[in-house]
């Protein structure tokens, strides 16, 4: 294995181990290492200390000029940056060769959300098999808890407590947070509770195997719902993140409650604890969030 291909194996154990990010971020970010590597060796390069800027720029002029948008481009650079800040920490580079290099910029696109109407319409499907109240619980809970579609599979029933209306999620990085459950998701899973029995330890939404149902089954179940409840948008799991998002944000216009109820990197669960009463989250996400409220009796 030459030096290259060794310092790269070494970060990656360590974001694996000491990091322990998701594999899907490690796939990524062995993908764009790769790239990386194989580029410095085209140039003959024996030590990552031997890279410069200028044969970084040329890297990504080259990625741009084969089709890679500037959205893929950043994530090859931060990629590179992740890497070489541990270079530097290792004292294995004196000076972080992608301090100088941009990617072309990015053209902020805002993501398609569905208005109200069209995510009750969505999300109000017939429970009356095993599975649709299975889908039924699972539509409710990406909508009123702004799950991310890996949070959402994973979920165990020792992550939801039905008596407070929270749930555990384990996000990004590892990260864990607590957000509220709606009143309609809670209907939902407690129905879905009553039929399964389940053990505690047991997936809320268990695919063949007793595995963790699969993504490409959750996203082909919510295109077929959307077709037959007649919403007509393209409808996938992170829509209805989205979703949650802008009707939250839009009736409360408190951006830093909603970017803690989504667990968005830039703000890391710890530091928001310590600065955020979690009452206050309640408070808005009860008083703002269209399906959050109970009928009161």
């Amino acid at each position: 294995m030459s030096a290259l291909a060794g310092d790269v194996a070494r970060f990656l154990d360590h974001l694996r181990v000491e990091k322990r990010y998701a594999a899907g971020t490690l796939t990524n970010y062995a993908r764009e290492l790769a790239t990386l590597q194989a580029h410095a060796e085209t140039l003959g390069l024996g030590h990552w200390r031997e890279l410069r800027a200028e044969p970084l720029r040329s890297l990504v002029a080259r990625e741009h000029r084969r089709g890679r948008e500037p959205g893929s481009l950043h994530h090859l650079l931060s990629a590179c940056r992740s890497f070489f800040r541990w270079l530097l920490r290792e004292g294995l580079i004196s000076q972080d060769p992608a301090a100088d290099v941009r990617a072309p910029k990015l053209r902020r696109k805002l993501p398609q959300v569905l208005d109200v109407d069209e995510a009750s319409t969505l999300v109000e499907i017939p429970a009356d098999t095993p599975e649709s109240l299975q889908d039924r619980a699972m539509l409710e809970l990406f909508y009123s808890s702004g799950l991310r579609l890996a949070e959402l599979i994973g979920l165990t029933w020792n992550d939801i407590d039905l008596g407070q209306d929270l749930v555990r999620v384990l996000g990004k990085g590892s990260k864990t947070r607590v957000v509220p459950v709606g009143s309609k998701a809670h209907e939902a899973l407690a129905a879905l509770r009553e039929q399964a029995a389940p053990e505690p330890a047991a997936l809320v939404f268990p695919g063949r195997a007793g595995k963790p149902i699969s993504p490409a089954t959750v996203r082909r179940r919510l295109k077929g719902w959307a077709k037959s409840q007649g919403v007509w948008k393209r409808v996938y799991p992170h829509l209805l993140r989205h979703s949650f998002a802008s009707h939250l944000l839009e009736s409360s216009g408190d951006l830093r409650a909603v970017q803690e109820l989504l667990g968005h990197a830039d703000i890391s669960t710890t530091q928001i604890y310590t600065h955020l009463d979690f009452q206050h989250l309640a408070r808005v996400y009860d008083a703002a969030h269209p399906r959050a409220k109970r009928k009161r009796e």
